[in-house]
Formats: structure tokens, sequence, C-alpha cells
């Protein structure tokens, strides 16, 4: 009996998981995390709880949205490439019907309807066009047709942060803009390294990544430069009120990044393009980390 009975009992857990994975919440939780960092280096009146919780899950949430709606749009694209072929709309394990698109469209208003009346209006405009620049402008429009697809897609992490900066201030600053550029500087470094170690997939999903247009060697020169571009613009936050901390992990952050893309443009291979992309995530990582506990300490 308890053989027969496990298969079937591991089936509504292993739907859960593909339901679950539709919504791409390991990006959604960096995207919300990106937006409590905006929150927190901006000066201005305290939020409450139940304000900062909004402005949490009202990112995580439109950005969930987002997500689905990606893997919905892309699912024939999706099953030519292995990494993701896997997906459950791809792979069929999950049927792709209209109701997604209604339960896509009720989340993301849920999230701007709670924003905007919680918040303010200026914070749930800054979510929506997050939102709407990685499912319309990113998965439909620029995806497949340009390699400048990922450098507008990284606008969608920007106005992460700018919706955290605006949730205290609908005015955001010199501190929220700075952060919101570095996000946008990153997205590309971090995103061709990837492209570069996964190249064969994008090139037989027939996906203009820019390692596939221009070539493997040009597209590691980008990530270097992209890389420097980001680490000098990192560290302006100094000049617009932040502290050592910060400075330091910026400083050390983005050093680390330059050097690992560096090593990838002078020997581009699968190793060093996942140095490089292993590298940028430990640059963010650090910048945000230090980003907030300078806020806390000043």
């Amino acid at each position: 009996m308890a053989a027969s009975f496990a298969p079937s009992a591991a089936r509504p857990v292993r739907r859960a998981r593909e339901v679950l994975s539709l919504f791409k919440l390991r990006i959604g939780v960096f995207i919300m995390t990106t937006a409590l960092v905006g929150f927190a280096v901006t000066p201005g009146p305290a939020l409450s709880l139940m304000q900062v919780l909004v402005l949490a899950l009202s990112v995580l949430v439109a950005s969930a949205s987002a997500g689905a709606f990606n893997q919905y749009a892309e699912y024939e694209t999706d099953r030519l490439m292995a990494r993701t072929r896997r997906r459950p709309f791809a792979s069929g394990s999950l049927p792709r019907t209209p109701a997604w698109l209604l339960l896509m469209a009720a989340m993301l208003a849920a999230s701007l309807w709670a924003a905007a009346t919680l918040l303010n209006p200026v914070a749930a405009l800054y979510i929506f066009l997050g939102a709407f620049v990685y499912a319309v402008v990113y998965t439909l429009w620029l995806k497949r047709r340009s390699w400048t697809n990922i450098v507008v897609g990284g606008l969608s992490g920007s106005f992460a942060v700018l919706a955290g900066a605006a949730a205290v201030n609908p005015q955001v600053g010199a501190p929220g803009w700075l952060l919101a550029l570095a996000l946008f500087l990153w997205t590309p470094p971090h995103f061709w390294s990837l492209a570069i170690a996964g190249q064969a997939d994008y090139a037989a999903a027939g996906i203009p990544m820019l390692p596939v247009v221009v070539g493997t060697p040009r597209a590691a020169r980008a990530v270097y430069f992209s890389a420097l571009a980001l680490a000098g613009v990192s560290l302006l936050p100094a000049f617009a009120g932040a502290g050592w901390l910060y400075l330091l992990g910026a400083a050390g952050g983005g050093l680390h990044f330059v050097l690992k893309a560096r090593a990838l443009a002078r020997a581009p291979s699968r190793g060093t393009a996942i140095g490089a992309f292993l590298a940028s995530l430990l640059q963010l990582g650090v910048l945000l980390a230090a980003a907030s506990l300078d806020a806390a300490l000043r």
C-alpha cells in the first residue's frame, strides 16, 4: 500500500513546484531586494511596517506576473534550449491556456492597486514600468529581434530601485537614481557572460544575444568594458552622501568583477565566462548589502 500511495502523493507536490517555477521567484526575490535597497538608501519619512510589506510584495507579485508571461510567450523558443526546455509550458507539463493570462493580469493589477493605495501612485508607476519592460519590451519586442534586448531589459531592475525610492519620496533623489543606474549597467555584462557560456543554446534558438551576433571575443571585450563602466558608476554615490562602508563594498565588489571580466576578455572560454558571471552576482550582492548597511548606520 505504501509503495502504491507514494507516487500519487508526490504528484500534487510536483505540480505545485511546476506552478511556482512559472513565476521565476528567484528573479522576483532579487527584484524585490533591489526595491527594498532603493527604499533603504532614500532619506525621508519612515514607512510603516505595513507599507514596507506592501512595497516588497507588490514588486514581487508584479515581477512574478511578468516572469510567468515570459514563459507563456516564449514556450516554443524555450523548447529549443537545453537550459529552458523543461519549463512547464515548454515541456507541456502544464497546459498553456488563456486562464493563465487572466491570472497574470490579476496579479499585476492587485500589486499596482496595493502600491498606489498604500504607498503612492509614483511608486506604483515604477512597479508597472518594471513589469511592462520585462514582459512586453524585452520578451515580445526585443528578445528575438536585437542584441540590445538585455540592455533595454535591464531597465526592469532599475525601475524596481526607483519604486523603492519613490515609496519614501515620490521625487526620487540622487541616491535612488545612481543605484538605479548601477542596476542598469550591471545587467548587460551579467547576462552577456552567461550568454557566452551558453552561446550554442542561444544560437540554436535564434536569439540574437550579443555573442551570437558579434562572436565570443568581441562580446567578451564588451563584458570587460561594461564591467569597468559599472565599477566607476557604482562609486558615484560616495559623492552623494554614501559613507565609507558603501565605498568599501562598491570598490571591492567592482574590482573583483573587473578582474574576472578582464580574464574573460583575455582568454574567452566557457570557464572564464562562468567566472565573470559569478563575479557579477557577487559584485551586486556586495553593493546592495553595503548600500543597505551604510544607510542603516548613518
